[in-house]
């Protein structure tokens, strides 16, 4: 068997060239099926953004309580590039979270910024608590 992080590295080359992305997607869930290796898909994808990222190639997932408008989206993509300016291709994905109260959190590989209205009231509650102390 295939060990995850050379499955990850197999997957990640495979999508830097791929033609056929459906076709792609199908053999990978077949393997994963045929495997019996569904339980490592979350790890295994996080090691395929990293493979993708150190191969130049920026990939983060906006997540948020609605929609975004095509001018938020153009504004994080901007900021992707300003960022990581050298990179060979930029992908932004979205996710709905209706846990979200407001904000945007930013996730990648291996990185997550946090800017949701939850995450800034915790650090006012971090920050009161300790200077109470």
């Amino acid at each position: 068997m295939i060990s995850r992080p050379e499955l990850a590295e197999i997957i990640g080359a495979r999508t830097l060239e791929v033609d056929d992305e459906t076709r792609l997607k199908q053999a990978i869930a077949s393997y994963l099926l045929e495997e019996d290796r569904t339980d490592d898909i979350e790890s295994l994808m996080r090691d395929v953004l990293k493979y993708r990222a150190d191969h130049g190639y920026v990939e983060a997932t906006v997540v948020s309580a609605f929609p975004l408008s095509q001018a938020s989206k153009a504004g994080v993509t901007d900021a992707l590039k300003s960022e990581f300016p050298g990179a060979k291709g930029y992908v932004l994905n979205q996710r709905i979270d209706e846990t979200v109260i407001g904000g945007v959190r930013l996730e990648m590989a291996g990185e997550e910024l946090d800017l949701t209205v939850r995450a800034k009231l915790n650090t006012l509650k971090r920050l009161t608590a300790a200077r109470n102390k």
